[in-house]
């Protein structure tokens, strides 16, 4: 494939691919935990850490990970301590996050705002070598605790007060949660952007749920499709000339869309049934549930 001839191609589908897996496995713990909005706020935050990075010449990857890291643990203790004026501080933190990082971007020597524009909506023709390492690093701890700690985390995000009851650190997962969602935004900026990363980590899992009650199921599938939409939003940018970060988040709501309208006579066909088994007289639980909800996903 010509695609394949250039190496900036081939570093931006590998990107791609860790970001079409990294997004959703992280994302399905959010929408758990109603959560959704939470990979847009690290977003902001993440913004402080590309503009330190070109400021002080280190890595913008690595940096804006650190700086989402702590972003993330703070937004964690709000939730826990700030019950009153949590959403003020939760608020000061977003913005303040956006204008620190257009603030220290126009004060590096070789910063201006297109430099920050390439992390705010994905660009391909500028993930490096170095990006890609970075990538690769963060993706493989991502997968890792979502993948390695899934019972552990779904019991958290399903009922923290039955987790602590059984003996689960559920302090100490959450803040687990937090970390990996601030880890994946900045795996997803370099290709998605860090104001799109957000509907990446929360769409196809809205998506899969049309399709499947179990958690397990639900995992594969909303991964299945991230993957999907990341490279066809890739090579598409490649072809058309078009953003990726909007090509992906497009592609993403269309398989919502798509997989939505598939599911409804689904979900008719199902309540038929079980309206006619109740009919004849045949036990409730040999009919086939017309329900769906992520509260119903039992299976991990």
């Amino acid at each position: 494939m010509e695609i394949l001839d250039y190496a900036f191609m081939q570093r931006a589908l590998l990107a791609a691919v860790l970001v079409g897996i990294t997004a959703p496995a992280v994302g399905i713990y959010l929408v758990q935990r109603r959560q959704a909005l939470m990979g847009d706020g690290i977003g902001h935050v993440a913004m402080t850490g590309v503009g330190l990075g070109f400021l002080l010449s280190w890595s913008p990857v690595w940096m804006a990970t650190a700086v989402s890291v702590v972003g993330a643990v703070l937004m964690e203790l709000i939730r826990w301590y700030g019950r009153t004026r949590g959403d003020i501080a939760l608020a000061m933190l977003f913005y303040g996050g956006m204008a620190g990082g257009v603030m220290f971007i126009n004060l590096a020597p070789a910063g201006s705002n297109a430099n920050l524009t390439s992390y705010l909506f994905g660009s391909l023709s500028t993930v490096s070598e170095s990006d890609v390492t970075a990538i690769c690093v963060l993706a493989a701890f991502v997968v890792l605790v979502t993948v390695g700690l899934r019972r552990q985390l779904f019991a958290v995000s399903q009922d923290e007060e039955f987790a602590r009851v059984t003996g689960l650190p559920v302090r100490a997962l959450n803040l687990l949660t937090a970390v990996t969602a601030a880890v994946t935004v900045t795996v997803a900026m370099r290709v998605v952007g860090l104001l799109l990363v957000s509907a990446l980590m929360v769409v196809p899992v809205a998506a899969a749920q049309q399709l499947s009650r179990s958690f397990a199921a639900t995992f594969a599938i909303a991964v299945a499709i991230g993957v999907s939409v990341t490279i066809g939003g890739t090579v598409t940018s490649y072809y058309q000339d078009v953003p990726p970060g909007a090509t992906i988040v497009l592609l993403t709501i269309g398989a919502f869309i798509a997989l939505t309208a598939l599911a409804t006579p689904l979900a008719r066909r199902r309540a038929r049934a079980m309206a006619a088994s109740q009919a004849a007289g045949d036990p409730a639980e040999c009919a086939i549930p017309a329900t769906r909800g992520t509260e119903s996903q039992v299976g991990v």
